[in-house]
């Protein structure tokens, strides 16, 4: 049995965190000793693991519920499951295209100053116009 310290140090996460997931049913509730120190054996540590991994991939913790959900029902079709990560990575692509999309503005803005003075600084000047900065499904609409 490991105490709630030994369980964050073995899946690198935070004490804190650990008593979170207990609060919002992510973690069920440990058992505990006489002295009422919890107590996680090999399957709470399993399952810390999951969401720790989970979230390393950017899951949310609504995500995680509903895989933790399917994974108590191991007969079901993983279809399920499927459909859950194919969400998460349309959503980690969608992420990328708009780093992407401040990478290019960010190397314009920068290509585009002339090193003189501040007065004239042209990343400053782009910064002071939101509406250049602006896509065109954030502009305002006339």
């Amino acid at each position: 049995m490991l105490s709630i310290g030994t369980l964050a140090k073995r899946t690198g996460t935070k004490v804190q965190t650990i008593r979170y997931y207990e609060q919002i049913g992510l973690m069920p509730e440990p058992g505990r000793t006489d002295g009422g120190q919890r107590r996680y054996g090999d399957v709470e540590l399993d399952r810390l693991s999951f969401i720790r991994h989970s979230r390393q991939l950017g899951f949310s913790l609504g995500a995680i519920r509903e895989l933790l959900d399917l994974s108590d029902s191991p007969e079901r079709s993983c279809a399920q499951v499927d459909a859950v990560a194919q969400k998460q990575l349309r959503e980690v692509e969608a992420r990328i295209a708009r780093l992407e999309a401040l990478r290019i503005e960010l190397r314009r803005m920068i290509g585009e100053c002339r090193a003189d003075r501040v007065a004239n600084c042209r990343i400053l000047e782009v910064l002071r116009d939101h509406e250049e900065c602006l896509s065109d499904h954030d502009r305002p609409s006339s």
